[in-house]
Formats: structure tokens, sequence, C-alpha cells
């Protein structure tokens, strides 16, 4: 089986080629660059190209036998998606139905797709299960619905098999320090406190004292990038004897606040975080945790980054000493 991943050479996309090339698969990288990194990706065979262009999509499902897709290949940053909305839909909701589209004309039937926990909007329960109401508040997390929406008409129309993977926060780094986020502009959070940690970066913006959480400050759930990847081997696993839309939350179904994360990053570093008190971001819900029963019990996902601290570690040692 060779596996296309669209957007490998992200910050997600490039573990998951890691991942899956250390399982001895096979796999493709297709990639147009504009976040990614060459060098996350190793050895693995790459084609430039787009979702935006039917012929990069057909020379890439031509040159290659695709056995299955994972699709990484998305903008993703919410600010940004509230000021220019408009490139959000294009990029993710007109380059993923590109990507379904050149899909059905190479006989391709089984794609695991990166979602997001932001389709949920403002969440009315303690803990988000899959089945709580979809209600987005942005457009980042509107442009995923509607990617969610195309693959379960996908699967009534075409029998196409697809799982969506909602992530919460996706945080750490390979634990050897080889690959890693690297981001221009940096937005997470995580990676901007250790940097400022450092004397790498400016003081950590908190942005927002005034939530409805125990602090006053936003709360997030965080995985680790490699818990992810094992997921999606796992989802790609499920499909291929079952038919249907599946999708499935993934977080460590414990939430940290801004102040928490500051205080997790200062303990590892041994440093304090300077930090400076900024407005809340626009489309930003007061707390994000994920009810991740279902992956545990139905995909047999078993994260291995459970603790904060764990994978605060494995992101200071990628910023020590960044290969890119």
């Amino acid at each position: 089986m060779t596996i296309l991943i669209c957007g490998g050479a992200g910050y997600i996309g490039a573990h998951m080629v890691r991942h899956l090339l250390d399982a001895g698969k096979s796999v493709h990288v297709f990639d147009d660059f504009s976040t990614g990194h060459r060098q996350a990706v190793g050895n693995a065979p790459v084609t430039e190209g787009t979702l935006l262009s039917d012929a990069d999509l057909d020379s890439v499902f031509s040159d290659v036998r695709i056995d299955a897709v994972m699709h990484f290949a998305a903008k993703a940053l919410v600010a940004e998606s509230v000021s220019d909305p408009f490139s959000y839909y294009q990029n993710n909701v007109i380059g993923t139905l590109n990507l379904l589209k050149a899909m059905r004309r190479h006989s391709v039937d089984r794609l695991v797709f990166s979602s997001t926990c932001a389709i949920f909007g403002v969440p009315t329960t303690p803990t988000i299960h899959e089945d709580h109401p979809v209600l987005p508040v942005n457009p980042y997390g509107a442009s995923k619905m509607m990617c969610e929406r195309m693959l379960a008409d996908a699967a009534t129309a075409y029998n196409l098999r697809s799982v969506a993977l909602r992530y919460f926060n996706a945080a750490g780094a390979s634990p050897d320090g080889c690959i890693g986020e690297s981001h221009d502009p940096e937005t997470h959070l995580i990676p901007n406190a250790i940097l400022a940690a450092l004397g790498r970066g400016p003081a950590l913006k908190v942005s927002g004292r005034d939530y409805p959480t125990a602090d006053g400050t936003c709360v997030r759930d965080f995985v680790h990038v490699d818990d992810l990847a094992q997921a999606h081997s796992q989802a790609l696993a499920f499909i291929t004897d079952r038919e249907g839309a599946h999708a499935f939350n993934l977080g460590s179904e414990r939430g940290a606040s801004v102040l928490e994360v500051i205080e997790a990053v200062e303990r590892v570093t041994g440093r304090l975080v300077p930090r400076a008190d900024a407005p809340r971001r626009t489309g930003d819900p007061p707390s994000l945790v994920s009810d991740s029963r279902r992956a545990r019990e139905i995909l047999g996902w078993s994260p291995k980054y459970r603790e904060l601290e764990r994978i605060v570690e494995t992101a200071l040692r990628w910023h020590l000493a960044p290969a890119y």
C-alpha cells in the first residue's frame, strides 16, 4: 500500500510521514511548501503541487499508484480566518473538494481527514463528545465542518470511505528532536511560551484574562503530535473493511489554562516566561476539552503522552536545536 500524504511537509504531516516510514509503510508526499519544510520529510518521495490545481493532482495520481490518502493540507490560523475568510474557504473547502474529485477519477476510495475541534464552537458541556452540536464560531472551523459534510455526502453517493479526526490542540515534537513545530508566524501557545523563556521570542501574549474559567484564561486540551499520527494509522486500518464516513475526537481529555501552560513551561525549562496581557483573540472559545472515549474504544487509540509536562519536554528538545 502507498499512502499519499497531502500536506506531508507540515507540522503534523511530517510526523505522520515519519510514523508510517518507521512502520515500514510506503508513502508519497504532496505539498506546495507554502508553510511546510522539505527537510521535515527526510528521504520520502515528494511531488510539489497544490490542491487548487486539478493538473497537479492528476499528475501525482497518474505517476504514483495511490491506495489511500491522508489529508493535512489546510490553512489553520483562527485569527487569520476571521480577517481573511475567503482564503480559508478557497484553500480548505475547494482544495478538499478538488482532492475528493481527483480520488474519484483515479479510483482511490479511502481517506483520513485532518479535522478540528473548532467545528464545535463554544461548548455547552464540560467535555466535547462527537455528538456535541456543531456550531463553529470562526471561518476556520466552518471550513472544516463543510469538508466533513462533503465526506458524508461522498460516502453516500460514491462509496468513499473516510475518517475525520477532530484534533484538539496538537503539540510537542518527535522525542529525538529531529522534527518539530516550525511556523512563520508562530501562533501556538506552547512553542511561543518556550521561545519566550529561551529569550528567542517576544514576551508571551496572554490573550484575555476575563474568560469564564478558573483563572480567567482560555482552557485547551493538548494532544501530542505522535499520538495523532498513531490515530491516523488506526483510522486507516479501521476503514479497510468498513464503509461510510466516520468521525472521532482526539485529545488528552485534560484541560490546561494558558497560565497553567506557562507554569509547565517554566518548570520544564527552569526559566521564567516573560508575559504581557493582551485583548481576547476574535473567535476563541473559553474552553475546549475533548471526550475521546470513542477513539479509544473503537479505534483502540491509546495516547502515550497524557501529561502536559511530557509534551512540553519534547517541544523543548526540538526548540533547543531546531533542524529547520
